[in-house]
């Protein structure tokens, strides 16, 4: 399954559609174009790395939260393998990255995090630790789903001629990643399809929301960030 075919008229269609512009701004972002044609300058990438490297932490933290809220066996295994592909699959290409940079897992690990990294994963584990199932699913989608999607768009056009940018496509437009995507949506709609109509419009606030910080994540590493 695509990473970008929700059923119309169901609530992950309606989020996607909140959010359409900001995805699509993504899409365009000046970062993103860069790993397309592989022209982006090494040393933005390497913030990119160092960033996401810490957001993943607490992204799969949330994961972990999902696994113990679930409500049955099969939604907690899969849970459980998302977070083991954060941790052991998509950190670890981070890692790989970084030793491109001359960077070792243990600068990576005590790196400081950005604001809008810090305000963003302040965000994710907060929705986790206070709001519901639903909640915590609304804000871990437009990471999830959007990274999908655009390695989906990206794989479309040439292979870039930088090895590294070739590689985050590939990883992001892989099978893996497109059905953990896929899987989460159908989560979604399981456990808040049938969600009246305030609850609806709070999931999708969330889901906007997230997709916001998605953004400024891009612009971050775009343009650098201090303190």
């Amino acid at each position: 399954m695509a990473a970008e075919s929700p059923v119309a008229g169901s609530l992950t269609a309606e989020m996607r559609e909140a959010a359409a512009p900001i995805w699509n701004a993504q899409l365009e972002h000046p970062f993103v174009r860069g790993l397309a044609d592989g022209s982006l300058e090494p040393e933005i990438f390497e913030r990119w790395v160092r960033q996401d490297y810490l957001y993943l932490v607490e992204f799969a933290r949330v994961f972990a939260w999902a696994a113990a809220r679930s409500d049955r066996l099969e939604s907690m295994g899969w849970y459980a393998q998302v977070l083991d592909l954060t941790l052991n699959t998509e950190m670890a290409l981070h890692r790989e990255y970084a030793a491109r940079f001359g960077i070792s897992e243990s600068e990576l690990e005590t790196e400081e995090m950005w604001p809008t990294t810090r305000a963003y994963t302040d965000f994710l584990v907060r929705t986790a630790a206070d709001g519901d199932l639903a909640d915590l699913l609304a804000v871990l989608l437009p990471c999830a789903w959007g990274y999908a999607w655009l390695g989906e768009r990206l794989a479309e056009g040439e292979d870039p001629t930088e090895p590294r940018y070739a590689d985050w496509i590939d990883q992001y437009a892989s099978a893996e990643f497109q059905d953990v995507a896929a899987w989460l949506r159908e989560e979604m709609e399981r456990v808040a399809g049938g969600a009246d109509v305030a609850k609806r419009e709070r999931l999708i606030d969330l889901f906007v929301l997230s997709s916001r910080y998605e953004h400024r994540f891009w612009e971050m590493c775009w343009r650098g960030e201090t303190w």
